[in-house]
């Protein structure tokens, strides 16, 4: 482009606007569409399967409640992230999540590999008042979680439009959905969803030298 034409787009904010939009769709172009013929980004992990429907609904709680504001589902590669929380996120386990819950922003820990790490007491009382298993804890109470019922006509629709999406649930599944949550509270299906969490991701390796793993933490800046 010569220089009376590129003063010209410079001049004119319209031009300018359509051809910045064109660049930067081109751009995502080139770095989304190989992603979605990648195996690893398309196929879930071995046992990675779309949400039974307690854990559906407590997934659509937590998103409803914004904990997704304060609680990162995504492990980095460093070195004092995996010693934490264990093996790096990878796609494969969010192959069923809509929307993915991967992030940076931790005011409170990484949540990734959370399932199976405490009880559902454990759980149902730091829901319920956070200080009381965590002193230390700036989370807010989420009480009424426990007055309201999960709707299971509700999920039975989600598990159809999932389904329409990709998600191979059977007929037999969405029949269930409603029995599977009669009864239960929105607190149970958060308790639910919490318990998945990282029950099937890759296995951390195992740490050879807990001297070298204590001075690449402390070189890194982080704490384990």
């Amino acid at each position: 482009m010569n220089e009376h034409a590129h003063a010209k787009v410079e001049k004119n904010v319209a031009v300018m606007a359509v051809l910045i939009a064109v660049a930067i769709s081109f751009g995502g172009l080139a770095e989304i569409v190989p992603l979605m013929y990648q195996a690893e980004t398309i196929q879930p992990l071995p046992g990675v399967k779309p949400y039974p429907p307690l854990q559906l609904a407590g997934r659509d709680v937590y998103i409803r409640e914004g904990c997704y504001n304060c609680h990162s589902q995504m492990i980095r590669t460093l070195r004092f992230e995996t010693e934490r929380y264990g093996h790096y996120s990878v796609a494969g386990e969010s192959v069923y999540d809509r929307p993915f819950q991967w992030g940076s922003k931790r005011t409170g820990p990484d949540l990734a590999r959370v399932g199976g790490r405490y009880s559902d007491d454990w759980h149902r009382a730091h829901l319920l008042d956070p200080r009381s298993v965590v002193p230390e804890s700036n989370m807010p109470s989420y009480s009424w979680l426990g007055d309201k019922l999960v709707d299971g006509a509700l999920t039975t629709q989600k598990m159809q439009a999932l389904r329409a999406l990709g998600d191979p649930y059977s007929d037999e599944e969405i029949a269930g959905a409603a029995a599977a949550v009669t009864g239960k509270t929105e607190l149970d299906a958060v308790i639910a969803y919490l318990q998945g969490l990282g029950r099937h991701a890759p296995k951390a390796p195992a740490v050879a030298n807990a001297a070298n793993v204590k001075n690449e933490t402390n070189d890194a800046g982080g704490r384990p």
